[in-house]
């Protein structure tokens, strides 16, 4: 085994242009990397979000410091302090809580509405031809714009909420599911139509899988929007008995106290950022099972 070993070694040396195809192959083989959710990996996303929030701090603090609205913007220390004060008590958590079930009901509304409408869009030429720019222009539309009707449809309840949360987000979903099968290669589609592929069956192998990426950011930007009119309708829709997060704000709003509404809107700030932190995981850790990053760097 040895001698034949070596013997293959020394035709390699000799032979230029195996040598030069044994270094094509070796470009194939996967290379060992950090894995996506190592200490290292989750401090490299962190970090630079961490120093981002000490600038602002610091920011914030030299001005508070000249003494501009000083009366009315409260330092970092008075607004932190009021913060740690508001997280020793349940009515904070209760508000969280309420929200956040909100956003992952609507959202998952969202998600669900909007694969259905992009898969049928996507694939549909009649019925792209006529619906796809309407898609677009229910994405442009500002969500606060949709209140007044979901007010007087479902009242001054949660569903009003809901539904314009529904609004705001599903079209971001339906366009990334688009966007995602627009980028498919006609050739890989055709493959799976000489394979036999029924048209669910091409759906669930072939179309979806590669329209993946895409159909994430969509996801991303459609979470975006539903965060957004979430926040827009709990500032409208105050509903007694649920002390969401929009009603504390709206509360500290009418009551000048400005400390407290900041640290609302820090509140509001910090779950912004870990959701978007989780989705841009999961946009990182798709992107490198489909070979589209380098795994020595990833």
């Amino acid at each position: 085994m040895v001698r034949l070993t070596s013997r293959s070694a020394g035709a390699e040396a000799l032979d230029p242009e195996a040598a030069a195809l044994a270094g094509l192959d070796n470009l194939e083989l996967p290379t060992t990397g950090r894995h996506p959710w190592s200490a290292r990996s989750i401090w490299a996303v962190v970090w630079p979000k961490l120093l981002a929030i000490g600038l602002v701090i610091g920011v914030w603090e030299i001005i508070h410091l000249t003494g501009w609205k000083k009366f009315v913007l409260p330092g970092p220390g008075t607004v932190f302090a009021n913060l740690w004060n508001q997280m020793q008590h349940i009515v904070l958590w209760q508000a969280i809580d309420i929200t956040l079930r909100r956003a992952v009901i609507g959202f998952a509304l969202s998600v669900l509405i909007g694969a259905v409408v992009g898969a049928l869009v996507s694939r549909i030429k009649p019925l792209r031809a006529a619906t796809g720019s309407l898609i677009t222009a229910l994405q442009t539309m500002p969500s606060i714009a949709w209140f007044p009707f979901a007010i007087i449809l479902f009242g001054a309840t949660t569903n009003a909420i809901i539904f314009v949360i529904v609004l705001g987000s599903a079209p971001s979903v339906a366009n990334g599911l688009i966007t995602g099968v627009d980028y498919i290669p006609p050739l890989l589609l055709r493959a799976g139509k000489t394979m036999g592929l029924s048209r669910v069956a091409l759906y669930r192998h072939l179309i979806l899988p590669a329209s993946l990426p895409s159909f994430v950011s969509g996801l991303k930007q459609a979470w975006a929007f539903a965060w957004r009119s979430l926040m827009a309708g709990e500032l409208l829709v105050i509903i007694l008995g649920q002390p969401s997060i929009g009603a504390l704000l709206s509360a500290d709003q009418d009551q000048s106290d400005m400390a407290s509404a900041i640290a609302i809107m820090i509140v509001i700030l910090v779950l912004g950022i870990v959701i978007d932190m989780l989705f841009s995981k999961a946009d990182a850790v798709i992107r490198r099972r489909r070979g589209m990053t380098d795994p020595a760097t990833a």
